[in-house]
């Protein structure tokens, strides 16, 4: 059986998520820094990236956005789990918003 490439999907991913995070990051800082799970160093790189920049970055083979969950009561939240859909989405939240963000190792 042959290995499929990503490689192209995981540039469109990258680019696509590249764009919406710097987008987020313009237009109100806090709030996006809490929805992408990023801290002050991150966003600033993202934020001050020229166009020519974030295609570079944006072509790396690695997938740069990643799950800001890693255990399983999250993903099932988020996945509308749970005894009402509507609260799931809100505990989801809450308990995202607890997790450490993301910062430059430096």
């Amino acid at each position: 059986m042959k290995r499929q490439d990503f490689q192209s999907e995981i540039q469109e991913l990258n680019l696509a998520y590249m764009m919406l995070a710097q987008q987020m990051l313009r237009a109100d800082r806090e709030t996006a820094m809490l929805r992408l799970g990023i801290g002050n160093g991150v966003a600033e790189l993202i934020e001050g990236l020229s166009s020519a920049r974030l295609v570079k970055m944006a072509s790396s083979q690695m997938v740069l956005p990643g799950f800001r969950f890693d255990d399983a009561m999250l993903a099932g939240l988020i996945a509308g789990n749970g005894r009402d859909a509507a609260t799931s989405s809100l505990h989801a939240a809450i308990i995202a918003a607890g997790k450490p963000v993301q910062e430059l190792a430096g």
